[in-house]
């Protein structure tokens, strides 16, 4: 297979267990080589110039270590910053922006090896942006962390893509991860069976869905429905759609999007219903992922590419 990502995106790169993920970031890392074909980043074939390349990339593996494991954190950065020749106005600003987004304070002259897996991924994040690399390979980045530092970790990973055009390639199981990024390649059995916006995966879903709610009558002094009504009244008029109730009280119709437009469902409930609020949420972006996964058709308007 073959891609390109331009310089400056943001792109989740994702696929099941076993698709070869991170067989392909170890590849464009310089840690493995492929067996045919060609890898080139920034300009550099990475298992060819280690050390040129490894200068212009940082690396986080979420189950492996760029730390020195019996030093303190702040030890690895000063070592780190003498390998990379780091100028002291850009360590400096990059020390700061850690310590605010990650709390790097917190961890102290614990040594490496008695850190929690969160508080090691902290470091992980931070010693990877260390040296304002030009290009950000990240395996698993959140992983061991929890909520609040997942979307602080995030928001580092957006500011160094928009401030200093930083290039990402992003691969993680996390949905909140894949969420940030601009492009999505979506790798199969050794095909990449989508690549483009997230927009536009998502609108390859076969499913979609409209969540309402009503007061409880047909209006225009009909009587009394219940949701439980409301259900039987919709799978009963609309082919092949579902409903559900909802939280709240709502009312959820998943419909075919091969069969019924949003404007179609949504027309049929303004003329049954006393409609009070009404949405049509964007496809689930893990329902599109695991169709593809189980053999369920290749994303529409895919491309397949072949090296």
């Amino acid at each position: 297979m073959s891609f390109e990502i331009p310089a400056g995106v943001m792109a989740a790169y994702i696929g099941a267990n076993g698709a070869g993920k991170s067989t392909t970031v170890k590849m464009l890392t310089g840690i493995m080589s492929p067996t045919s074909g060609q890898a080139v980043v920034a300009g550099v074939e990475p298992y060819r110039e280690r050390q040129r390349n490894a200068a212009n990339i940082g690396v986080v593996f979420g189950q492996r270590s760029q730390l020195w494991w019996d030093l303190p954190v702040p030890d690895s950065f000063r070592i780190l910053r003498r390998i990379h020749e780091i100028p002291e106005h850009v360590y400096r600003r990059n020390m700061a922006l850690f310590q605010d987004l990650l709390d790097l304070d917190a961890l102290g002259n614990t040594p490496v090896r008695q850190l929690s897996l969160g508080q090691r991924m902290r470091a992980e994040v931070a010693a990877s942006l260390l040296h304002d690399p030009k290009v950000i390979f990240l395996d698993e980045p959140t992983v061991g962390l929890d909520l609040v530092l997942k979307e602080a970790v995030r928001e580092l990973f957006k500011y160094v893509n928009v401030e200093l055009g930083t290039t990402v390639l992003l691969t993680s199981h996390d949905m909140g991860d894949v969420a940030i990024c601009d492009q999505v390649l979506v790798v199969n059995r050794g095909e990449v069976v989508h690549r483009g916006s997230m927009h536009e995966l998502l609108r390859t879903a076969d499913t979609r869905a409209v969540i309402f709610e009503y007061r409880q009558g047909f209006g225009h002094g009909d009587p009394l429905i219940s949701p439980a009504q409301a259900i039987v009244l919709i799978e009963g008029h609309l082919d092949g759609v579902s409903a559900s109730i909802h939280e709240a009280g709502r009312v959820r119709v998943e419909y075919p999007a091969d069969r019924w437009t949003a404007r179609q469902v949504m027309g049929f409930l303004l003329e049954h219903f006393d409609i009070t609020d009404c949405v049509a949420p964007e496809p689930d972006l893990e329902m599109v992922l695991r169709r593809i996964y189980t053999g369920g058709g290749r994303s529409a308007g895919s491309r397949e590419v072949r090296a």
